[in-house]
């Protein structure tokens, strides 16, 4: 029975180029590791084999050559590759095998791939060995605006409650004045090798030292205020410059107001929400604002001057002779400023002819006369 196309396995098109192969490979690895919840023993091993194939130019040539049937074109002879014995063979050795990614992670290969999968799995950072700086986690809150301060703009106090950078240690982790010591677990190389077991055998990766998180060297005493993390809880008023122009539920970044980050590391961001209150006299649409003008029907006949509420105050605003109630009137520049551009937006002012609902005697017979012309 012919096994299953190597392109189908890995997802990718025969045209795939390496970096695509590469890419897919990465994630069906990640999705079926073993050690990882839900994986699948199995099907990893397949994806490897196909992997072991297309990524290697001399063996795709040779496999696109002679089909799904790739072991009968010799290829589990000198150079080829040999799907029959599985993993125990691989390397010609039964199950013993010890990579070490540390050492193949530079080569942006399998160190690079098997290198994030265990380092992963393991808590540690990956098969590289360098130190990945810490990064404090990003904080999101709303901030409430009227609809006047979303067209012109506003400064809002925020108070922020967060872990903040130790102000004793300013961040290090160390009393004032401690000297610095090799990190022992690391020997002050900021690395350490860990080994795992799992279906290839003896797996050894290298990952940031836990103690001294790479920086090969611990303090001589820790700081008593925030036990060597370099961060406390503690909170900061800031004072946030809305632009004019923006729009409900629109997201501020903060650069560097989020959670101060352990050891020194960087700061996350803060996100702020605008909530903006709605407005019963004006109705805003995209950056032009909408409202409603009642006309007294006598107006709206004969036509004169109405006065007319924006968010620049009331203007004065000329109604035609024989105006219709849904009729629409523009007023150029008064409306919402343009983010990232000059001008403003338009107010529309949508006429509404206001029908008497009561007569005297005299408005009703002028009106039956009126009719009679």
């Amino acid at each position: 029975m012919p096994s299953k196309d190597l392109y189908e396995t890995l997802g990718v098109p025969k045209s795939a180029s390496e970096e695509d192969i590469k890419r897919a490979f990465r994630k069906l690895a990640h999705q079926y590791h073993p050690d990882k919840q839900g994986g699948d023993a199995e099907k990893f091993k397949e994806i490897n084999a196909a992997y072991q194939v297309l990524s290697d130019k001399s063996k795709r040539q040779q496999y696109d050559q002679f089909g799904t049937t790739f072991d009968q074109a010799g290829a589990g002879g000198p150079g080829g590759f040999d799907f029959s014995q599985g993993f125990g063979g691989f390397g010609g050795q039964g199950g013993g095998i010890k990579f070490d990614f540390g050492d193949l992670g530079g080569a942006g290969g399998l160190g690079d791939i098997f290198g994030d999968i265990f380092g992963n799995a393991m808590g540690g950072s990956g098969g590289r060995g360098a130190r990945r700086e810490s990064r404090g986690r990003h904080i999101e809150m709303d901030a409430k605006l009227t609809f006047l301060e979303s067209v012109f703009g506003a400064e809002k106090e925020l108070s922020v409650h967060r872990h903040i950078v130790c102000p004793d240690c300013e961040g290090v982790g160390a009393e004032k004045g401690s000297k610095s010591v090799e990190c022992v677990q690391c020997a002050g190389s900021g690395q350490v090798r860990v080994v795992q077991q799992s279906i290839f055998g003896s797996i050894q990766s290298v990952r940031s030292c836990p103690r001294c998180h790479g920086a090969g060297k611990v303090p001589e005493k820790i700081c008593r205020r925030c036990g060597g993390d370099g961060i406390v809880k503690g909170h900061k008023d800031l004072t946030l410059k809305i632009p004019a122009g923006v729009s409900d539920g629109e997201v501020l970044r903060v650069s560097g107001e989020g959670e101060a980050a352990e050891h020194g590391g960087r700061s996350g961001d803060l996100y702020v929400t605008l909530r903006v209150a709605s407005d019963r006299r004006f109705e805003r649409r995209g950056f032009d604002i909408v409202s409603k003008l009642e006309v007294p029907m006598v107006l709206a006949t004969l036509g004169g001057d109405a006065s007319v509420e924006t968010v620049d105050g009331r203007v004065d605003l000329k109604i035609p002779a024989g105006t219709q109630s849904g009729q629409v009137f523009r007023l150029k520049g008064r409306g919402v400023p343009q983010l990232k551009r000059s001008g403003r937006g338009d107010h529309l002012v949508e006429a509404v002819v206001l029908t008497p609902g009561k007569l005297s005697r005299g408005q009703r017979r002028a009106l039956e006369d009126w009719d009679k012309l």
